[in-house]
């Protein structure tokens, strides 16, 4: 199965952020042992490193970023990204390419805590939890 992650789980296990840590964590060791297979976008990680700025300098980020190659599969963003992201002519433009991204990679979901920006998303959107329940019981 294949999953594209959007930043907001990323953040959830690198900044321990509750109530969200332990089901982001679940999915994140799902993609670590090879029961899914974990894409992130290389848009995803520039904005972690904008957003963790103050956490994180040029060794720091090239750790993190080698550490988390290791775990996930990271997905070059693409002139063709841009192209259908504009024809799609939704409000938030990062949503949107994640959304042409997880179209494009053929992913199964993309796993958010923002489901709601991703309504118009050929690709479905569920929450870690969601995700979880519908798969694996949790």
């Amino acid at each position: 199965m294949r999953l594209l992650i959007d930043g907001n789980i990323l953040l959830d296990v690198l900044q321990r952020r509750e109530p969200y840590y332990e089901d982001s964590t679940i999915v994140w060791k799902m993609c670590e042992t090879d029961q899914v297979d974990g894409f992130v976008s290389v848009l995803t990680f520039a904005d972690l490193v904008y957003i963790m700025r103050k956490e994180l300098d040029a060794e720091l980020i090239r750790e993190v970023f080698g550490k988390l190659s290791l775990i996930f599969h990271f997905e070059d963003l693409k002139a063709s990204d841009i192209n259908s992201a504009a024809d799609m002519l939704w409000e938030d433009f990062e949503d949107v390419v994640q959304a042409a991204t997880a179209k494009r990679i053929h992913a199964d979901y993309i796993i958010t805590r923002n489901v709601k920006d991703f309504k118009k998303s050929e690709v479905v959107a569920l929450t870690p939890a969601e995700f979880l329940a519908r798969h694996f019981h949790y």
